[in-house]
């Protein structure tokens, strides 16, 4: 049986991440598979591909707000919308980035998600960090400065570079065995995969893959 960590490529910001996130870990264990969170900056990628986040198409923002809080309460999870949103994400990216061990950068992850999406909805400020990085019982002052070190935040711009290098455009993204699985939406499909039950041979996805363009709107 394959072992390969699922990577987790992710931001705070996306409402869609954490949902995921509050059901990965369960799938991940039914496969014996560990997770490794990998923090990018969504802007990051939306500005290399030249495209808008979902929250800044304005009927798109209010639907998705009603659909997210529709698909947390099939999902069962704590959900309620930050003070403001989209917010600026970056420090508590850099600060999860600075973690090196995979557990505890789980489980500052959980913490984080929890402080931003299952209802306390206070801003990603440094102190609000600083709380919650305490709470899972890590070093706050020397995790907030690694986090202003050049080292710690080339590492999230490179995250972010690696994403696009394998061809993904948002998150949250799964790679599995070098197969993307991009959304919530898309937990199932991966879950057919790791059991070996992808319906998509190596022949249709190449198919895919180079399938002509018949129409262009420019």
């Amino acid at each position: 049986m394959n072992r390969t960590p699922l990577r987790f490529f992710f931001d705070y910001v996306s409402p869609y991440a954490y949902l995921a996130w509050t059901q990965l870990p369960a799938l991940a264990g039914r496969h014996g598979r560990a997770i490794e969170p990998v923090p990018v900056l969504f802007a990051g990628v939306l500005n290399a591909l030249g495209t808008t986040g979902p929250a800044e198409v304005k009927p798109k923002r209010f639907y998705i707000y009603k659909q997210t809080q529709r698909m947390a309460h099939e999902l069962g999870v704590p959900f309620r919308y930050p003070e403001a949103h989209p917010f600026n994400p970056l420090l508590a990216l850099r600060v999860t980035a600075a973690v090196r061990d995979e557990e505890a950068r789980r489980r500052l992850v959980s913490a984080l998600y929890a402080a931003v999406w299952a209802g306390s909805g206070g801003p990603l400020t440094p102190e609000h960090v600083s709380t919650v990085v305490a709470s899972v019982g890590l070093d706050a002052p020397a995790l907030l400065s690694a986090a202003q070190t050049p080292e710690v935040k080339d590492l999230v711009r490179r995250n972010t570079e690696e994403l696009l290098a394998l061809e993904g455009f948002g998150v949250p993204t799964v790679v599995a065995d070098g197969e993307l699985f991009f959304g919530v939406d898309s937990l199932g499909h991966l879950e057919r995969f790791l059991r070996g039950e992808d319906p998509l041979s190596p022949e249709e996805k190449e198919r895919l893959r180079t399938l002509p363009v018949g129409a262009s709107r420019s």
